[in-house]
């Protein structure tokens, strides 16, 4: 048997990139990182850039983060533009893994606007939601969901966060 050397399953990239954790990130993470940039939720969305998660989202998810990351009232309280959105978004799609809805739940939780979210992550098999809702999705452990904030996140797939200097 050949020695597989500097390619075995977890010393490279390769397996690295395999052992990554899926999530679905709830639109109020992303609008978290775009109003504090020395928060979690913005430190989260680095290391997704980075390639240490996996974001997984499906089409539906993309749109509602486009509708309510445009929306005027949090383009006032972020200080970006439209066009700074559509820059956010267009980067951030080249890191999603997309996620086809092929089967639906409906209705499971309280807010229907979440229902996407959890339909994202049943369909994508993720290995967590990541959301500052933990209540709202309670019915998540029924699909072995497990539903966590950042902080909470970063402890639980043993991330290392990283943090800009960069305003």
């Amino acid at each position: 048997m050949l020695d597989s050397g500097p390619w075995e399953q977890n010393n490279n990239i390769i397996g690295d990139m395999k052992n990554s954790p899926k999530l679905v990130i709830d639109t109020n993470i992303l609008v978290a990182a775009t109003r504090n940039r020395h928060g979690p939720s913005f430190a989260l969305m680095q290391i997704i850039r980075l390639g240490q998660v996996k974001m997984c989202c499906s089409p539906a998810l993309f749109l509602e983060y486009e509708d309510v990351l445009k929306r005027p009232t949090h383009l006032l309280a972020s200080g970006l533009m439209g066009s700074d959105i559509d820059a956010i978004l267009n980067e951030l799609a080249g890191h999603i893994e997309p996620v086809m809805t092929h089967y639906q739940w409906r209705p499971q939780l309280r807010d229907p606007a979440d229902e996407m979210v959890l339909e994202a992550a049943a369909n994508a098999q993720a290995q967590a939601i990541v959301t500052y809702n933990l209540r709202d999705f309670g019915p998540a452990k029924l699909f072995g969901v497990p539903v966590l904030n950042p902080e909470q996140t970063f402890q639980h797939f043993r991330l290392k966060a990283t943090r800009s200097t960069q305003p």
